[in-house]
């Protein structure tokens, strides 16, 4: 990245993070205010929206809300989400839920003069079978995997849907595909969640309750990259400040073309056997582990390649090591039976 280029949103922005009680927008949050966002010394400005004061789905509600608030910088980390389970059992509204969000608060941040509108995507657009890592070029080159198919095709028509604008009416939006995330705030429910967070409230229950055993999804072989939230985060506003995708020295896909749209990632992968583990050993969890092959294993190794980002002068800096402890000492203090 040319360290002369000057910074693309400022403190005098009003920031407008959909999404703000939830696992990313929380982070982001967090992350502004640590840079100096959002503050009343530079006449910053933060807003958030509860559902029960915008419901994202309501395309009226959203657009009157935009045009009384309008703000500078959009953030879209309201999302529907949820593990392999959660996908399979409830198709529509990953699909639709996802897809009326995205259009809702897209087209309104464009229509009311947002001046840089950042998406937020998931590894899982990717193909089943993508080379690994995956580079950006992998979207669409062959089937989805089924088991979070309806949300990962809302997800790429969000995508879509800012590069048309961009290319059609010149709306700055760039968009970010993070990879499996964790840390503060995350989703804790056995039925609802993500693979690990699921395991550290399983790990965390048997020790309580002094169970010999414990039962895992799927075979345990499939490798998983996970970036602690905070790095998102840190992610998003580094983009928002410094990418500018018609830059000369931006990242280009291997046409030359430019690119609306990178990957977010730690570098580091590990197997769910070798993850569940490592949740076990911060937990001190001395039982047995059984893997119940009949569950559904997902994509067998999903890593992203994030050289892009990185020439942009951002990478991670959460190790998955201090990420859990992390993570692990905050689900035990806010652990409730």
């Amino acid at each position: 990245m040319n360290k002369k280029m000057k910074k693309l949103i400022s403190k005098e922005d009003s920031f407008f993070v959909a999404g703000h009680n939830g696992m990313v927008g929380s982070a982001v949050i967090r992350s502004l205010k640590k840079k100096g966002y959002c503050s009343e010394k530079y006449s910053g400005k933060l807003f958030t929206a509860d559902k029960k004061d915008v419901d994202l789905r309501d395309f009226k509600n959203v657009l009157k809300w935009f045009k009384k608030n309008k703000p500078r910088i959009v953030i879209l980390a309201a999302a529907k989400v949820g593990g392999i389970l959660a996908n399979q059992n409830y198709p529509f509204d990953f699909i639709s839920d996802n897809l009326r969000i995205q259009q809702n608060v897209i087209e309104s941040a464009w229509e009311t003069g947002c001046k840089r509108f950042m998406f937020l995507g998931s590894s899982c657009i990717y193909p089943k079978n993508s080379k690994t890592p995956i580079k950006e070029e992998e979207l669409l080159k062959s089937k989805l995997e089924k088991t979070n198919e309806p949300y990962a095709i809302a997800k790429i028509a969000g995508i879509k849907l800012c590069e048309a604008l961009r290319k059609q009416h010149g709306f700055d939006a760039i968009s970010l595909m993070p990879t499996n995330l964790y840390g503060t705030n995350d989703n804790y429910d056995l039925q609802n969640s993500h693979v690990l967070p699921a395991l550290v409230r399983k790990f965390f229950e048997a020790k309580m309750k002094r169970k010999t055993y414990i039962t895992c999804w799927g075979t345990g072989n499939p490798t998983r990259e996970f970036l602690h939230v905070d790095d998102l985060a840190d992610a998003i506003i580094h983009c928002l400040e410094f990418w500018d995708p018609n830059h000369s020295d931006a990242p280009k896909n291997y046409a030359g073309e430019k690119l609306n749209y990178l990957n977010v990632g730690s570098g580091f992968e590990i197997s769910i056997k070798d993850l569940a583990h490592e949740i076990a050993n911060c937990i001190n969890y001395k039982g047995k582990i059984i893997w119940d092959s009949e569950m559904p294993d997902g994509t067998f190794r999903k890593n992203l390649d994030c050289s892009r980002i990185k020439s942009l002068g951002w990478e991670s800096k959460i190790s998955l090591k201090n990420g859990l402890r992390m993570t692990i000492e905050e689900f035990r203090r806010n652990f409730k039976n």
